[in-house]
């Protein structure tokens, strides 16, 4: 009997194959017909410790017993508590508000509400939002509109919202953005949203430290909220637990999701300056923050960040990241030497490179390249023709091996 799933970008009239996976340890999975496969995408960029983390499944266990669920309008509960007062320890001390939601799309969709709330309690006249060229922010229709128009949002169009779009500061002329994002602020915008140093979904672009710390220091001095969209380089993945930090930026309003609870379970936070929350603050309810959902600041999710957060704190998580990235250079360079690769690159845990010509995301080498991974066992998912290897921390070296073993018969596919 076909499944009647309809998959997340997945062209089902295809035909192609989808497998059943049973369970999950470390970077692996293990398949219903017995195959393990390597898991080297991290499941889509949220499994940073490894699947089935003894710590996390053990707090999901605890809270799952205890409170599984509760309203967050008005109530509260100690893990979402304990998370909040966590998080403020770890990241910026600049942002001192924490608000809880479901997913990486809507932590951009309430900044972007943040930030309009704030300009409509100073100046309702800003409320132009800019972006940067080949961002994606997520699939809901807030994100979509800040995040680059082209097949992923076509469709929709006529339900996005205007944007000014600053070009990717592309190496040497790194100037050309910067100029463009001064004379945008200076015309008055509201706020600049932007991936911190490495553009995921857009094709894993990546840009220096200096420019994100440049484009910090432009807002500033216009006024402009800087808001910071790390639920992808959050985490570790760029080599520090905030892509920021590179930079040594802060934002004024900071997205995070993705490896907050490990990967375990859904959940997101937008921690916000307090400004942010100042402009939304007072007697009047008509000032109050109008977001929610349903499962807001769910406890078990929470319990499960908390545990994230305990093996920050507890294990030599860093170390593993800084390991992980030279393990991956070393093969990363071996490639490079392929005549068919080409900007061969890696920041952190994220290894990229491109195999044959400038082809983007519906290239027709991209099924074969999906169907070759699948064929040997691992879980890697072009997009386009730009192989990326972003996987656990926990990834033996045996594995990685066969992954770029792979991506090396890989760049010979016609």
């Amino acid at each position: 009997m076909t499944s009647p799933v309809w998959h997340p970008f997945t062209q089902h009239g295809l035909g192609e194959p989808i497998p059943l996976v049973n369970r999950a340890e470390g970077a692996i999975l293990h398949t219903s017909d017995g195959r393990r496969i390597v898991d080297a995408i991290s499941s889509w960029w949220v499994t940073t410790h490894g699947h089935s983390h003894p710590r996390i499944v053990a707090a999901i266990r605890e809270q799952a017993e205890t409170l599984d669920q509760i309203i967050f309008a008005g109530w509260t509960h100690q893990p979402a508590e304990d998370l909040a007062r966590g998080l403020r320890a770890l990241m910026p001390a600049e942002l001192t508000r924490v608000f809880f939601s479901d997913s990486g799309s809507t932590s951009v969709e309430v900044a972007i509400k943040m930030a309009l709330g704030y300009w409509r309690a100073h100046d309702p006249a800003r409320h132009r939002i800019l972006v940067l060229e080949h961002g994606y922010h997520g699939d809901t229709i807030g994100a979509m509109s800040v995040g680059a128009r082209g097949v992923f949002n076509r469709a929709y169009e006529p339900l996005l919202f205007d944007v000014g779009t600053i070009p990717f500061p592309v190496a040497g002329r790194e100037q050309a953005t910067l100029d463009a994002l001064e004379q945008a602020c200076a015309a008055g915008a509201a706020a600049f949203l932007v991936e911190p140093l490495a553009l995921g979904a857009g094709g894993m672009h990546f840009y220096s430290a200096h420019v994100l710390r440049e484009m910090r220091a432009i807002c500033a001095r216009h006024g402009v909220l800087f808001l910071a969209d790390e639920v992808m380089t959050g985490w570790g993945r760029t080599g520090t637990l905030l892509a920021c930090e590179h930079a040594d930026v802060v934002p004024d309003i900071l997205c995070l999701s993705k490896g907050l609870t490990g990967g375990a379970i859904p959940l997101a936070v937008t921690m916000a300056s307090e400004p942010i929350f100042a402009a939304h603050y007072g007697p009047e309810r008509e000032r109050m923050f109008f977001h929610s959902s349903s499962y807001t600041a769910n406890p078990i999710a929470c319990a499960a960040a908390n545990a994230n957060l305990a093996i920050w704190r507890d294990e030599p998580v860093r170390e593993g990241i800084a390991t992980l990235g030279q393990r991956q250079q070393a093969r990363l360079d071996a490639l490079a030497t392929h005549p068919r690769v080409r900007n061969a690159r890696r920041l952190g845990t994220i290894a990229a490179l491109e195999i044959g010509g400038v082809d983007g995301y519906l290239s027709t080498l991209a099924p074969r390249l999906l169907a070759h991974f699948r064929d040997r066992d691992l879980l890697l998912r072009p997009l386009g023709n730009t192989v990326y290897v972003m996987p656990p921390y926990s990834i033996e070296e045996a594995d990685l091996d066969r992954v770029y073993a792979a991506i090396a018969e890989a760049c010979d596919l016609d």
